[in-house]
């Protein structure tokens, strides 16, 4: 198993943030779906203000360029995708059009203790 996690920024408008929040309680099962069919096992979302964290478990062979494939190929999540970017902003520092960045990892606990 492989473990990401990715950030992201919302707008800042409490209203939307509201919204955003509504819809990730009701995800449409097309975009559950393909979020499955792409290899991801568990993925969880953290918001902290206007910050998001998103922490995603996969199987071993998960790669984010099969799931933008996948991705691309549904009309539904395309249409998630155009209506999150409602409420989402880009991260300082990514590319254009891109939403999610990839956070580097500085620190495991567990990984720390098997080294010793």
């Amino acid at each position: 198993m492989k473990k990401y996690c990715l950030a992201l920024d919302l707008v800042d408008d409490p209203d939307l943030i509201k919204e955003y929040t509504a819809w990730h309680e009701r995800v449409w099962p097309e975009v559950l779906d393909n979020i499955r069919l792409s290899g991801v096992l568990n993925m969880e979302i953290y918001r902290y203000k206007t910050r998001l964290f998103m922490i995603m478990e996969t199987e071993d062979l998960f790669s984010f360029e099969r799931k933008e494939i996948l991705d691309m190929s549904s009309s539904r999540v395309q249409e998630w995708e155009r209506i999150m970017w409602k409420y989402q902003k880009e991260m300082p520092g990514a590319k254009q059009g891109e939403k999610w960045v990839l956070m580097e990892k500085i620190f495991s606990l567990t990984e720390i203790e098997e080294e010793h």
